[in-house]
């Protein structure tokens, strides 16, 4: 506030009006899982929404859009690398005995508590698909 950035500001209420909302509507205190799933939920929604706004040939939304992703990213952990990604991959795939496509839920389900905020959800199950497929 201090510093006068509005547009910064305004997301940061975003996020914080989003994170209350799911407390009263759920009467639970957030953790930060839940508060990670959030983030993840709005930058969806911005990426969704720049889509829109480009189709509709509106660059100053879709730019407005960017900028809150960029604030929101500041507050998920640090992302993997491809090379962790497919270690993990790797590893759930063998603790699993995955051995086919029809397999995938399994690996999934190792993976979703330790790669959640930490790599894009739907590159990794495109990656678990090639995996099992090949």
């Amino acid at each position: 506030m201090r510093a006068k950035d509005a547009p910064r500001l305004a997301a940061i209420r975003l996020l914080l009006a989003a994170m209350k909302q799911k407390e009263v509507d759920e009467r639970v205190e957030l953790t930060d899982t839940d508060v990670i799933s959030i983030i993840e939920k709005m930058i969806k929604q911005r990426r969704d929404s720049i889509a829109q706004y480009e189709a509709g040939n509106r660059k100053d939304l879709a730019d407005a859009e960017r900028f809150e992703i960029t604030v929101l990213a500041a507050y998920m952990p640090q992302a993997l690398s491809d090379a962790e990604i497919a270690a993990a991959i790797a590893e759930a795939v063998q603790s699993s005995g995955a051995k086919a496509m029809s397999d995938m839920g399994k690996v999934m389900a190792l993976l979703k508590p330790k790669l959640a905020g930490r790599a894009d959800m739907g590159k990794v199950s495109a990656l678990v698909k090639a995996r099992l497929g090949a």
